[in-house]
């Protein structure tokens, strides 16, 4: 009689994380299903973000997976909250996704505080991110209309003020990096990179990524400090400074 099949592990990823974490899920030695979601998920609601990977949650098999692995971080606190079910749930501990392409908390938080107002750019955000940052909050508020329409709704004083506000994101950056992943066979986007942070002002450069954190959700090596692991009947919570996460007991189920 053959052995039974192994349980699997089931990665909710963004799909901003696609070519890399399907590269790196092909040579697990464990059988991975990555489901992946849309990124604009991080910039509608907060209640509806969590809702949509909770459903996601609940409808992972237990019969069939060990662990539901989330390639998101803590993302605008769309994940907090989010309940294990009858399968544990694992999470990096990551503020955003910028922390799984340098590899460590440790390593993003020392460049992030040595280059204070960096925008940051990946394969991901180059082929699945949004050209201007603000285009998914501004049609969730609805402001996507022309200048001239503007004015015709609003005058042109406040058209002026209106469209000031609507650039005035780009003010607070200086520097634009992107992070290079080594994962071979992936396109190039240095130059479209660059070619941003000069038409934006910002400084440019390049450093290389680290896929110890995407290597370490496809494999279910979780014991490197990097991770939160719930068990069935517990949430996540929120926890100081890097830490990210707790657990915490989720409420009872009527």
């Amino acid at each position: 009689m053959p052995d039974k099949a192994p349980k699997r592990i089931l990665i909710i990823a963004c799909e901003i994380l696609y070519r890399e974490l399907s590269a790196l899920a092909a040579r697990s030695p464990r059988i991975v299903d990555v489901w992946y979601l849309p990124k604009g998920l991080h910039e509608i609601e907060t209640p509806k973000m969590r809702e949509r990977i909770q459903a996601e949650i609940d409808r992972a098999d237990p019969a069939k997976y060990e662990f539901v692995a989330l390639a998101y971080g803590l993302c605008n606190n769309g994940t907090l909250d989010l309940e294990a079910r009858a399968i544990p749930l694992v999470i990096p501990r990551a503020h955003d996704c910028i922390t799984f392409f340098f590899g460590s908390r440790r390593r993003y938080r020392e460049y992030f505080d040595a280059n204070p107002g960096t925008y940051y750019r990946t394969t991901g955000w180059a082929e699945r991110g949004s050209s201007d940052s603000a285009d998914g909050i501004m049609s969730q508020l609805g402001l996507t209309s022309t200048y001239a329409e503007y004015v015709d709704k609003y005058g042109r004083e406040n058209a002026d003020y209106i469209m000031r506000v609507l650039g005035g994101w780009r003010e607070n950056y200086k520097k634009l990096t992107y992070v290079r992943m080594p994962i071979e066979g992936l396109p190039d986007y240095s130059r479209r990179a660059r070619a941003e942070a000069a038409e934006n002002g910002w400084k440019f450069e390049e450093v290389k990524g680290d896929t110890a954190i995407l290597e370490a959700l496809t494999t279910g090596r979780w014991d490197n400090g990097e991770f939160v692991v719930v068990p069935p009947g517990r949430k996540l919570s929120g926890a100081h400074g890097d830490d990210v996460f707790s657990v915490a007991r989720a409420k009872v189920r009527k």
